[in-house]
């Protein structure tokens, strides 16, 4: 998959999320990519993702966020202190979504999923979903519910 393919599933994602009433922070961006990257294989694989402060984290996906800002394809919505920006479509959008029907199509259904699970939870509840599966995909998913719940508390304390 090129970059504007992940474009255009970033796109479609963030839309999505917006239908399902999201938030849509960067947070939210982010445990939805994991999540259609990790349950449904969805090919971006682009975007490596770690362990960091609120569960599974890419870098790389940052960085591809603030170039799609660069690009007028998406934009920052101020948010009243003490919330962070959410992320919406921009100008753009329209002719990436037109160039990438095709690969957008093909993963709608996931994608849809995936806006469904987030909806509109909050930080801690996503970083808690996502740091679930993240344990669960090192441990493996033969591993006991008290082992992947030991592992999780390991990395995330506070869970």
């Amino acid at each position: 998959m090129n970059n504007f393919q992940h474009s255009a599933i970033i796109v479609s994602l963030i839309e999505k999320l917006h239908e399902h009433g999201s938030w849509c922070g960067e947070t939210h961006v982010q445990k939805a990519a994991y999540l259609l990257k990790e349950i449904f294989s969805v090919p971006i694989d682009e975007f490596d993702f770690v362990l960091y402060k609120h569960g599974p984290y890419s870098f790389e996906l940052t960085d591809h966020l603030a170039r799609m800002r660069s690009q007028s394809l998406l934009k920052l919505i101020p948010q009243v202190y003490p919330y962070r920006p959410s992320i919406g479509l921009d100008d753009g959008t329209s002719a990436l979504k037109r160039m990438y029907a095709k690969t957008i199509l093909k993963y709608s259904d996931q994608i849809d999923f995936v806006a469904g699970v987030i909806n509109n939870k909050g930080v801690s509840d996503l970083e808690k979903l996502a740091t679930a599966l993240y344990v669960t995909k090192e441990l493996g998913p033969k591993r006991k519910a008290e082992e992947r719940a030991a592992a999780l508390r390991e990395y995330k304390s506070h869970v």
